[in-house]
């Protein structure tokens, strides 16, 4: 509990559809200023995705990352951390578009495939904004999240080696954290690790204590008590779930990516409204904010003046 614990914000993801929420941040133009405000209320870490301005359809497309990138780097000193897992139906050289051209500190690998269910929120939404949004997550009925051990390495390669970027390793489940034993023993990626326990999802693990706790348990017996560790949860579980991480000793991650609410039943309007209610509890219970460089110095990131945007 004597570190001041690092604070993620997953700004607008490739799960959540334009119709769920007016909130969410679309256009390059909502993505950074919705970016900036987030580390300006304490998120260190800035987890990012992209989509198309015109549909809010996400996108892999370089050309749209840089539209914001520079603009958050030079209005902020949080770490950029760019999505690999892009979104279903991406190609392994579409994940990495953006990220190879950015060569950031730091981006996300998923430890293994899943099945993801977005299927129920098509039947809660009753005027779609979009064409393409109901078969997008009516899609994932038959859909499968593919990160093969090949996927894995391919990743760890081109940018870890190719680009000295480090990982925010996401685990759906128990297994995941196996997975990464593996490449841990095999030498293909050297502590520290920045684990992110993704709880909640349909289709990976479910977001309650026990399970948290378990997860944390088997990361300390995995990979030592000093592991680094952050927690997402979905939906109405994000609050929650982050608060037991902190207590707990880890960090947080929060964001329209991960949920649409701020409370039971009500829309966020700003990722950095979940922000500040983290940093709200966490203040309630005496703890330290990390700050971007604090970060930095503990998961060893190249740091920002080794990016190219």
């Amino acid at each position: 509990m004597a570190q001041s614990v690092i604070i993620s914000c997953a700004i607008t993801g490739s799960l959540h559809t334009p119709s769920m929420s007016p909130y969410l941040p679309l256009t390059p133009d909502q993505i950074a200023a919705e970016s900036i405000a987030a580390a300006e209320a304490g998120a260190a870490i800035l987890h990012l995705h992209a989509r198309d301005p015109q549909t809010g359809r996400p996108t892999p497309d370089a050309d749209v990352f840089r539209q914001f990138l520079p603009r958050i780097k030079q209005a902020t000193n949080a770490v950029v951390n760019i999505s690999t897992g892009g979104a279903p139906g991406m190609t392994m050289d579409e994940r990495l578009a953006a990220s190879e051209w950015a060569s950031p500190e730091m981006t996300s690998l998923n430890m293994g495939s899943i099945n993801v269910g977005l299927f129920p929120s098509a039947e809660k939404i009753l005027n779609f904004k979009y064409d393409w949004e109901r078969p997008f997550l009516e899609g994932s009925r038959d859909m499968v999240f593919k990160n093969t051990f090949g996927d894995i390495e391919t990743i760890l390669e081109r940018l870890g080696k190719g680009h000295g970027s480090r990982f925010e390793f996401e685990c759906y489940e128990v297994g995941h954290l196996y997975n990464l034993a593996h490449f841990v023993d095999r030498k293909l990626y050297e502590p520290p690790l920045f684990i992110q326990f993704c709880l909640g999802i349909l289709g990976g693990i479910g977001a309650d204590a026990d399970n948290l706790l378990h997860m944390v348990r088997t990361a300390q017996r995995l990979f030592g008590a000093d592991v680094e560790w952050s927690v997402l949860a979905a939906g109405r579980h994000q609050m929650p779930i982050a608060t037991h991480s902190i207590l707990l000793g880890g960090n947080a991650r929060v964001g329209l990516e991960d949920s649409l609410t701020i409370e039971r039943g009500k829309l966020a309007t700003s990722n950095a409204q979940q922000v500040a209610k983290l940093v709200r509890i966490m203040t309630e219970f005496g703890l330290a904010i990390a700050t971007p460089d604090e970060a930095r110095a503990r998961l060893q990131l190249k740091g920002s003046d080794r990016t190219k945007f």
